[in-house]
């Protein structure tokens, strides 16, 4: 659902800004198994095959960075806007592409998990 907010600091601090929550009112909702980065993936990926000519990524300096796109900075990489970009890339790519990543994750987090 549409929802506006202030954020407190940094760039946008105080300013009025509008997004989107996520609200899940399923009964069978896990929160373990919800994955917010892979709903945005998604997202970008049916808004790039609903309007191909859409102009997603940013292509402009972001936090001081010249040689590479906002979403390269932000995601570590351009797997995530490469496979947006890629008319033939199923949601089942982006889960090898990601495994290994997310693998490791888990092992690097367990030690640190209070319960």
């Amino acid at each position: 659902r549409e929802c506006w907010f202030e954020p407190t600091f940094h760039k946008h601090a105080g300013k009025l800004c509008q997004g989107i929550q996520i609200h899940v009112d399923d009964q069978h909702y896990r929160h373990a198994w919800f994955r917010p980065w892979r709903l945005q993936s998604l997202a970008f990926k049916a808004l790039r095959q609903l309007q191909p000519d859409y102009d997603l990524w940013r292509d402009f300096a972001y936090e001081y960075e010249y040689g590479r796109l906002a979403i390269d900075l932000i995601n570590g990489s351009p797997l995530l806007r490469e496979w947006v970009d890629d008319p033939a890339a199923t949601p089942a790519d982006l889960d090898v592409l990601t495994r290994v990543d997310e693998d490791a994750w888990e092992k690097a987090r367990e030690a640190f998990l209070l319960y």
